[in-house]
């Protein structure tokens, strides 16, 4: 790094070190306490070839080159069956799948917001906000920073470049650091001696020492901890690897944590259980397995939910693709989770039932579904949880 680099790149951490203000030390969570993943999917997933409705014949009509084919013993590319109704897609046969059988994934059909403007950006915005519909809130206020709020000794960490909506307003520091790609650290000690000395005196001096050691955590002891962990194997590319080092630190330091993974809005060549959906979902479900497997006997403390803006139109569309959609299907895992089996409120799926003859229907809102889990997980009842989900009718749906 040349002295005009390292200038920006101390620029920049003047900038992003105050999200990282506390690196875990001023906070000791109970090592056995509960731990909480927020998954965002941004882009609206398809749903309807993750958890597939394999009794509907509507569906194989609606999607003469997309449907994922009804379970069949002797077919490793047909739908896993689930139960009577529903099916996995085949591709998170190594990772979902085991999770299912050990019931410790369930998942929430029909589920969504009150939102029908399709638009990526308004309904991520809204589901991050966490306020009714039509609520004239804060528009930098997030649930999970209100969730925050509500806790105690619950240290909270963002796995993105920035801050996302959804922990922003808290009166907690909440650090950020994304974990995708190069994880070596910014700064080497020169340098970071040069950071130091820039802030020492000024009010960013403490936010400046958390954020250097935090940078140099991730760096070192995560690529030590990801080689143990691996006892030789090679780990899953991208996401699996991501997971590996969240899950490090979900262990030793954070309890309530957010991620988010781009790439779901698939308009053309969607395909099945080949191309880019297949693919994001592989990668998604050896994710999460690997994130299970790096928490080990933590995982037994840990809740994952993994919720994406809307679905998709329950048609294919002429470029072999699917549109934005409304209704989508949600995930709940974990070591303690009442899994291996389809939770909330649902229909039949058939084009009578279809919103607008075209999206799955929203009757499992997420405000609720949320409000009821969390009020398992933590215990939080009336007016704390009005606090995280203003106006909510919390559903317990006994997911954990």
């Amino acid at each position: 790094m040349n002295r005009r680099e390292f200038l920006l790149a101390a620029a920049s951490a003047a900038v992003a070190v105050p999200t990282l203000s506390f690196s875990g030390k001023l906070f000791a969570a109970p090592a056995s306490s509960q731990r909480f993943l927020f998954v965002f999917l941004r882009g609206g997933y398809d749903c309807n070839n993750l958890l597939v409705p394999y009794s509907s014949d509507f569906y194989y009509e609606s999607r003469p080159t997309l449907a994922i084919a009804r379970p069949d013993a002797n077919n490793p590319n047909s739908a896993i069956a689930l139960d009577s109704n529903w099916g996995l897609n085949p591709v998170l046969r190594d990772s979902i799948y085991p999770l299912w059988q050990r019931k410790q994934i369930a998942f929430v059909p029909f589920a969504g917001t009150d939102d029908l403007s399709r638009s990526h950006f308004e309904t991520q915005d809204n589901i991050e906000r966490g306020q009714a519909m039509g609520a004239t809130g804060n528009y930098r206020s997030g649930f999970l920073a209100r969730l925050s709020g509500q806790l105690h000794s619950v240290p909270t960490i963002a796995f993105t470049n920035d801050l996302p909506l959804s922990l922003q307003g808290s009166d907690k520091d909440v650090p950020n650091i994304s974990l995708r790609g190069n994880t070596n650290s910014s700064f080497d000690a020169r340098q970071s001696a040069i950071l130091t000395d820039m802030y020492r005196g000024t009010p960013l001096a403490s936010a400046t020492a958390d954020g250097l050691e935090l940078r140099k955590t991730v760096s070192k002891d995560l690529q030590d901890e990801m080689a143990k962990a691996s006892r030789g194997a090679p780990n899953a590319s991208n996401f699996a690897n991501e997971t590996r080092r969240i899950a490090t630190l979900m262990r030793d330091q954070y309890r309530l944590g957010f991620v988010d993974v781009g790439g779901w809005d698939t308009h053309v060549n969607q395909g099945s259980v080949t191309g880019g959906l297949a693919n994001n979902l592989k990668n998604l479900g050896e994710g999460l397995a690997a994130y299970a497997d790096a928490l080990g006997d933590e995982w037994n403390n840990t809740t994952v939910v993994v919720v994406s803006e809307f679905g998709r139109t329950f048609r294919e569309n002429g470029d072999k693709g699917t549109d934005h959609g409304h209704g989508t299907v949600h995930w709940v895992l974990g070591g303690k989770v009442k899994g291996g089996r389809i939770a909330g409120e649902q229909i039949a799926v058939n084009q009578q039932n279809l919103l607008q003859n075209r999206d799955y229907q929203v009757l499992n809102n997420y405000r609720d579904v949320l409000a009821g889990l969390l009020g398992r997980v933590w215990g939080l009842q009336g007016n704390r949880m009005q606090a995280v989900f203003p106006q909510a009718k919390p559903r317990d749906l006994q997911l954990v």
